[in-house]
Formats: structure tokens, C-alpha cells, sequence
């Protein structure tokens, strides 16, 4: 089972994600490559919260393939396109998020290879 460290003697951290995950020995890690919100047949949902979620639905998708679930994810890295989907990405994230929550990072960036798209999420998990 892995553990959160969110000590207390460091400022909480500002959504709800922890500031560490340890992965004890004999655990196997999945690298999942940054998933967009684009759907089998090339639909891309309009919006940071559907783009969100449907980039979650194919992370889903990827662990279930491993014999793995969302609640192995022990760290998110996700880019936005702009300040301004902060609060539709985060909302979308915490349907998907187990507790404790993983580790997270977010990032701004300027864009994606195709222009609709405005979130994309990698992860990392672990599962004995």
C-alpha cells in the first residue's frame, strides 16, 4: 500500500492533491503517456471539464489494461492552456482522484498539437 506525506510543518497543499506518495518495494509502476481529451472516434469534448474527464476516462482505460485502477495513481502532471480553466480542470480532476490523492503538478503551457485541445494529463501509478 503506498503512503501520502502532506507533513504539517510545510504550507497544506492548495487543492486537493498530496505533496508526496511512497511506493514501498515490490510495487510495479505504470508511465502513462499525457492523454488529451479526444475519444476512440476522434471526438474532442468542448470544454476543460469534459476534456478533463475524458482525458481520465482514457487513463482509466490504460490501468484497467494493466490490471490496475485509478486509485493506483500515485502522481498527476497535467498542462492547461490557460489560467482560466484552473477551476473546471480541478473540479473535473477530483471525480476522478482517490483518497489520500496523489501527488500533482499543474502546469500553463501555450498549447497543443491540435488547437482545441485544452487539458492533457500523464500519470503515474502503482500497484503490487
Amino acid at each position: 500500500m503506498t503512503s501520502a506525506h502532506t507533513p504539517t510543518d510545510i504550507r497544506p497543499p492548495f487543492a486537493r492533491y498530496s505533496h508526496a506518495v511512497e511506493v514501498p518495494p515490490g510495487h510495479r509502476l505504470l508511465v502513462a503517456s499525457g492523454q488529451l481529451g479526444i475519444t476512440k472516434d476522434d471526438t474532442v469534448p468542448v470544454g476543460v471539464e469534459d476534456q478533463t474527464r475524458q482525458c481520465f476516462e482514457n487513463i482509466r482505460s490504460i490501468l484497467r489494461d494493466a490490471g490496475m485502477s485509478l486509485a493506483d495513481i500515485v502522481r498527476i502532471n497535467a498542462y492547461v492552456t490557460d489560467r482560466s480553466h484552473l477551476p473546471g480542470y480541478m473540479k473535473a480532476r477530483d471525480e476522478y482522484v482517490s483518497d489520500p490523492p496523489p501527488a500533482s503538478t499543474l502546469m500553463i503551457v501555450s498549447g497543443f498539437a491540435r488547437e482545441e485541445f485544452v487539458v492533457e494529463i500523464e500519470v503515474l501509478a502503482a500497484a503490487e
